[in-house]
């Protein structure tokens, strides 16, 4: 393998007609992107720059500075695994992130199930974030028609604006950029004619590169706050919307969507972190559309440990070496649809002030794939 950190996956999604084969085809251009494979889940409707047209036999381009264009034949998991194949045998110098396309209202969870869920790709790949571009011109009606554009507008980690430029009022687009804000808090909002590759791609906590990590960053705290209006209606339940009934009508699906953080001062036994975790996807796993959190571990309060997951996806638990900054204790930032916010408020509750009695010892812990996957011992 390359290095010790597996490969960041971006998921690029967002609602038909957006514009993602136009933004593709300008980040293949950026230098940024350069030991890049994109992967375009649908052969047919995407055209970067007709190079499609002289279909590679096996179905990867290389374009001149390095980037690769590949299109999906089969399984999108035997693509990855191609890629890295490549890889190990040198037939690729360098694979630096892999960016993955889906098409129109697709749910990104089944393409990061196909990488997560896999016992060799999870070894070689991270997921760093789901970029979801949103059509300004169309995105409230597709808002309204389709909860399946809610809910990749709540499970983004980046929402990207497109065809602002088409829209004749400014009051429009911040009325389209509140409404995101109120889906999905955490989320920074975009405009794609400003932003480069690594504001879109760089999504991960930990840099490898650096060797920093900023947890307010990717918990999403900073959207959050600069949002903190419509975040904290968050806790006041439906009342928001009883002001005006045909807004609430119109809107019904962003309604359904709950942002909330779980914030406990303190080390938390790794036992009941996972009890947790797995109570709760058990129980309201379709539910819950996104969670990441960073935890002080009572085993081993100086590596905190990282957890990100996507719908029922659960990536393999990271740790960092160190904290990046003085905060400790566990933050979870959760985005739901149609959860009972007090059951993961209650249980959460329930699960932080045990006792830490039957607590597993620290060797049990460190010799637990979960505990260490994906971060230098």
């Amino acid at each position: 393998m390359q290095n010790l950190y597996p490969i960041p996956v971006s998921v690029l999604t967002g609602f038909l007609g957006a514009g993602k084969t136009t933004l593709l085809n300008r980040l293949l251009k950026d230098p940024a992107l350069a030991d890049t494979a994109v992967i375009i889940n649908e052969f047919g409707d995407v055209a970067i720059d007709h190079l499609l047209v002289e279909q590679a036999s096996d179905g990867i381009i290389e374009l001149s500075d390095g980037c690769l264009c590949c299109t999906v034949r089969g399984e999108l998991v035997d693509t990855l695994a191609d890629l890295i194949d490549r890889l190990q045998t040198g037939r690729i110098a360098k694979l630096k992130r892999v960016i993955i396309e889906t098409t129109g209202l697709a749910d990104p969870a089944p393409v990061l199930q196909s990488i997560m869920g896999h016992p060799a790709l999870v070894q070689a790949f991270r997921l760093d974030g789901v970029v979801t571009l949103v059509d300004a011109v169309n995105g409230r009606a597709t808002l309204d028609a389709h909860v399946e554009a809610v809910k990749q507008a709540a499970v983004a980690d980046r929402l990207v604006i497109t065809k602002a430029d088409l829209l004749g009022d400014p009051a429009e687009l911040a009325e389209l950029k509140a409404r995101l804000g109120r889906i999905n808090p955490s989320a920074p909002i975009l405009d794609v004619n400003e932003t480069g590759a690594a504001a879109l791609f760089e999504c991960g906590l930990y840099n490898p590169e650096t060797k920093t990590a900023d947890v307010r960053r990717w918990l999403g705290e900073e959207a959050a706050h600069a949002d903190h209006h419509h975040h904290h209606h968050h806790h006041d339940g439906h009342n928001h919307h009883d002001h005006d009934h045909d807004h609430a009508h119109h809107h019904h699906h962003d309604a359904r969507v709950r942002s909330f953080s779980l914030v406990h001062e303190g080390p938390v036994p790794f036992g009941a972190i996972e009890m947790f975790l797995d109570l709760l996807r058990s129980t309201h796993g379709e539910r819950l559309l996104r969670m990441k959190g960073v935890i002080e571990l009572a085993e081993d309060p100086s590596r905190p440990l990282v957890v990100h997951g996507v719908q029922k996806i659960l990536h393999p638990p990271a740790r960092l070496p160190f904290w990046p900054d003085a905060r400790r204790g566990t933050r979870l930032v959760l985005i739901t649809m149609d959860m009972p916010e007090d059951y993961v408020r209650r249980l959460f509750a329930a699960i932080t002030n045990q006792p830490a009695i039957d607590t597993p010892d620290r060797a049990a812990v460190e010799d637990n794939p979960l505990a260490i996957a994906g971060m230098p011992r």
